[in-house]
């Protein structure tokens, strides 16, 4: 089984082709576009594992886009909560958060 962990949005994803992902969202793009991911880390194919200092030269994951809401205005990740709260001082404040994310197909990976 080949996989490989790329870097999209400060994150880091292990992927394999045929998996689904979701990223941060992607800016200008719709369903089906094709994205390449050349921000390589590890690559393994076989017995082979080849790991960049600190990228794989030649590496690369291509994608197409599954889903990146209507119109490709992205769409929302599931809804995190932040508070905040100093002790004794009557001061706490709570806000949600939800990320705009990006689905995508992971086509092929080569090294």
């Amino acid at each position: 089984m080949s996989y490989a962990v790329f870097v999209a949005g400060g994150k880091q994803y292990r992927v394999s082709e045929g998996d689904r992902v979701k990223v941060d969202f992607i800016h200008g793009k719709t369903k089906g576009d094709e994205i390449v991911f050349d921000d390589i880390l590890l690559v393994k194919s076989g017995d082979q594992v080849k790991v960049g200092a600190p990228k794989v030269s030649g590496a690369k994951v291509v994608c197409s886009v599954f889903d990146n809401g209507e119109e490709g205005e992205g769409f929302k990740d599931k809804k995190i909560i932040v508070f905040k709260k100093r002790r004794r001082q009557g001061y706490h404040k709570k806000q949600g958060h939800r990320q705009l994310m990006t689905i995508v197909h992971v086509k092929s990976i080569s090294a």
